[in-house]
């Protein structure tokens, strides 16, 4: 255990960083008046030893905690009314999320829920609908995550998927925050290669969109800076050795990063990551990866500028185009696919997809706002795997600035 990657931070919450600190539930449980906690988790997850030592821990100190498992990638509505149901019976007052982004957002949205009187779709991430919201009826969250990726752990929404309408919505509220997170590397020792790559370009690319994303947050944007450096160094070591304990803090460290700056905003990527994987039921955080240096390119002529000063700190040569290099070279050395039609999304939902992407939240912060014809040129790229030439770039129409 590293002392020099240990500290406690408040910003944006309460974090609690360092190898062997998720011993420290139970203090924090109390510190923050939970004595029933609901766990909410997922199957796979209950497989692992660190679970069962989470629920004797607690049982032991004298805490009423019950497990909910039932939690699947993409969360839907149905996921957190079940989770509410679960909090109720057992009489809960308090919910620990561990597990990956999946399960920290439907962990937030259950809190939210408990305390509500109107359907979870009221409270999707439009207008002032957070207002609808019984502020006082939010049941605290300690978050634990076991991925380096998504960064719910510091977010103030969730995103579940409405499956009637095959629709990624984002359940928005400042107080989903979590009272509470602990970022212990030695829980994520047991990420499989594959998901450790998805999940640490999704940390990426919440960084780069939070970093060229047009609206004036300087704290938002200083972090994404220093978030991408750390990724840069500390992802290719953790492939190559997934029990270094340094770089595992530090991706997770990255990956927390990553969604506080992303209060800045998101972007293309997004946009049209949320309605691929309502519709596909693929993996958030490699649908980024595939299509992250696609909406790069489609951007260029707006982020140019930027990501020369972002690769002259990564001490990367070349300013935009070199950056773009390294991200296409880190995508392969992860062994992440180079074009969507890999993972089985073809052209059919193209038309509508890219309309869907039009209307998503992350749309607007967009450092050029895409009609629908240019998502659908972009996809259709990423579907392909087309060259990523300038030229060809401004011939299909998609790095015109607004």
């Amino acid at each position: 255990m590293s002392t020099l990657l240990t500290a406690n931070w408040n910003y944006p919450t309460s974090i609690k960083v360092g190898a062997g600190r998720i011993h420290e539930l139970v203090e924090a449980c109390y510190a923050l008046g939970i004595k029933s906690p609901l766990l909410v988790t997922d199957s796979n997850l209950t497989k692992l030893p660190v679970i069962e030592s989470i629920l004797t821990q607690c049982r032991d100190a004298g805490l009423f905690i019950s497990l909910f498992a039932d939690v699947k990638a993409n969360p839907s509505g149905a996921h957190v009314i079940a989770g509410v149901n679960a909090y109720q019976k057992g009489q809960h007052d308090g919910v620990i999320a561990f597990g990956g982004g999946s399960v920290i957002d439907a962990g937030k949205a259950i809190a939210l829920m408990i305390g509500q009187d109107r359907p979870l779709w009221d409270f999707e991430d439009i207008g002032d609908n957070w207002q609808r919201v019984n502020a006082a009826g939010i049941a605290p969250v300690i978050a634990v995550p076991s991925t380096a990726g998504t960064g719910s752990e510091v977010g103030r929404a969730s995103v579940i998927t409405d499956t009637q309408q095959q629709r990624k919505k984002i359940i928005f509220h400042p107080k989903m925050m979590p009272a509470m997170v602990i970022l212990d590397p030695e829980v994520t020792v047991a990420l499989p290669p594959n998901i450790t790559a998805a999940t640490g370009m999704d940390a990426l690319s919440h960084c780069l969109e939070a970093y060229c994303a047009p609206g004036y947050h300087p704290l938002a944007e200083g972090i994404a800076l220093e978030g991408i450096r750390l990724i840069k160094e500390h992802l290719p070591r953790v492939m190559q050795n997934g029990n270094d304990i340094n770089s595992r803090t530090q991706m997770l460290v990255a990956s927390s990063m990553g969604a506080t700056a992303f209060q800045r905003g998101l972007g293309a990527m997004h946009a049209l990551a949320h309605p691929l994987g309502a519709i596909y039921d693929a993996h958030h955080g490699r649908l980024n990866a595939i299509l992250m240096p696609y909406v790069l390119h489609a951007n260029r002529s707006a982020i140019e500028y930027k990501i020369r000063r972002l690769a002259t700190y990564l001490e990367i040569e070349n300013g935009f185009d070199g950056f773009l290099d390294w991200v296409i070279r880190l995508r392969q050395e992860l062994g992440i696919e180079y074009s969507l039609t890999e993972i089985g999304i073809d052209k059919r939902h193209a038309k509508r997809i890219a309309t869907m992407a039009t209307e998503d939240p992350s749309a607007q912060s967009n450092p050029i706002l895409f009609d629908t014809q240019q998502y659908e040129r972009i996809l259709i790229t990423a579907i392909q795997g087309d060259s990523l030439h300038h030229s060809e770039t401004v011939k299909m129409g998609l790095a015109e600035a607004p």
